[in-house]
């Protein structure tokens, strides 16, 4: 379920997934919604592009770090690209 910061606490939140367009980032939030996995959403900014690099903002998806293998998973299982920390996104 989508939660809020406050809920987490001091748990230690892992980045799993980027959401560059709204359809994708809603098809991310149902997936791990019917798994019942708890998450935090925010803003944020992502530099994106090819030619012409920018700032955009996106949907960055966090877990707790003991249900981030499990959602992870979920994504791949779903064809979404997961987030790998300091590299591209991996599917």
């Amino acid at each position: 379920m989508r939660r809020d910061d406050a809920f987490f606490g001091d748990q230690e939140l892992v980045l799993i997934y980027i959401g560059k367009r709204l359809s994708e980032s809603k098809a991310v939030e149902k997936l791990l919604d019917e798994a019942g996995l708890d998450y935090l959403v925010e803003p944020d900014r992502y530099r994106g592009g090819v030619l012409f690099i920018r700032e955009l903002i996106g949907a960055f998806f966090y877990v707790t770090e003991e249900n981030a293998d499990t959602a992870r998973d979920l994504l791949r299982a779903a064809k979404h690209a997961v987030y790998v920390p300091g590299g591209q996104a991996a599917t």
